[in-house]
């Protein structure tokens, strides 16, 4: 009689992987239509405060099935690494739009709108690859791509910033914008080092 092998059974890991990817995709659309009709669209700080809480608890579903599986199908530490990573993306992203309320934001930056497209675009990138995460199999596509985007948000909060400097602005409307502004920032970093988590479980797992 062979013996038994131990196999990773428990491929919930994928799925709940992927249900994070489209839970961070939704709040970053619903930010980035909060931004472009601010102040007509305040009432979307509630879908997303909610976006955060699912998130919140993707997490820790994911946390609590690494420390009861015996066998997983990735590396405990990056479950951990890349679910912890994906949440801090829906904590910004949740953040930016509690700051327009709490700091009653008039009307959006320009700026602000580019951001938050740019954000969207890396969630697509990311919760594509997420989706496909199963088979470790051409996903470098989607992390080259995040990486470019996470450049175009860097050159976008240099100019975002210096525009604020550079118009005579009242000082607390700057204070405010640029708080948001780098909220908004961490949140697109966020993408490309859940990209760079991505990247090392493929490495590892080819």
């Amino acid at each position: 009689m062979p013996l038994p092998t131990l196999v990773p059974r428990d491929r919930v890991f994928f799925d709940l992987f992927n249900q994070a990817g489209q839970n961070t995709l939704r709040a970053a659309k619903l930010l980035q239509q909060m931004l472009s009709n601010w102040p007509d669209e305040s009432g979307l700080a509630r879908d997303i405060l909610l976006a955060e809480q699912e998130g919140d608890r993707i997490t820790h579903d994911l946390v609590q099935r690494v420390n009861t599986t015996f066998v997983t199908p990735i590396d405990g530490e990056d479950i951990y690494a890349l679910a912890t990573q994906i949440d801090d993306i829906v904590d910004y992203t949740e953040e930016t739009a509690d700051f327009l309320g709490l700091y009653k934001i008039e009307a959006p930056m320009e700026q602000a709108v580019e951001m938050a497209a740019v954000l969207v675009a890396s969630c697509e990138q990311l919760a594509a690859a997420l989706a496909n995460l199963r088979g470790f199999k051409d996903l470098e596509q989607h992390w080259i791509e995040i990486h470019r985007l996470e450049n175009d948000g860097d050159r976008l909060y240099r100019d975002a910033v210096a525009s604020l400097f550079a118009n005579g602005i009242d000082p607390m409307i700057v204070i405010r914008w640029k708080d948001l502004f780098a909220v908004l920032e961490r949140a697109i970093d966020a993408t490309e080092t859940a990209a760079h988590i991505l990247e090392g479980i493929v490495i590892k797992n080819a």
